[in-house]
């Protein structure tokens, strides 16, 4: 169960950096504004927003790399990244988009049972 926890986890972090690179690099390009669903000019009026944004998504998977790389300390660090996902994706789906739920938030919370259940 551990192997499962630490893929599932290291999944959900190479999520969020991807979605921290779309949307800090891409949210104006072509790819960027399919991928979300915009238009050209809110694309370009949200950039500066959407790379904040982005950013905190690179925050997120740092912090679940970080837990893991701290060993048998880390699950604690691991469990409050991925409930911060969790709720990220829960809120997302609410003000925003319902796929941010399935696309977020339940990886997150598959991981977060995973590493609940290897300890």
């Amino acid at each position: 169960m551990e192997l499962i926890a630490t893929l599932a986890t290291v999944f959900v972090a190479f999520l969020h950096f991807y979605i921290m690179y779309i949307e800090m690099f891409l949210w104006d390009t072509p790819k960027g504004m399919k991928i979300f669903g915009l238009k050209p000019d809110f694309a370009k009026a949200s950039k500066v927003m959407a790379a904040n944004q982005g950013l905190y998504n690179g925050f997120l998977a740092v912090g679940l790399l970080w837990g893991l790389w701290l060993g048998e300390e880390g699950p604690h660090v691991t469990i409050f990244f991925l409930l911060c996902v969790g709720v990220a994706g829960v809120y997302g789906a609410i003000t925003s988009s319902k796929k941010i739920l399935f696309i977020q938030g339940l990886p997150a919370m598959i991981a977060l049972i995973a590493v609940l259940l290897a300890r």
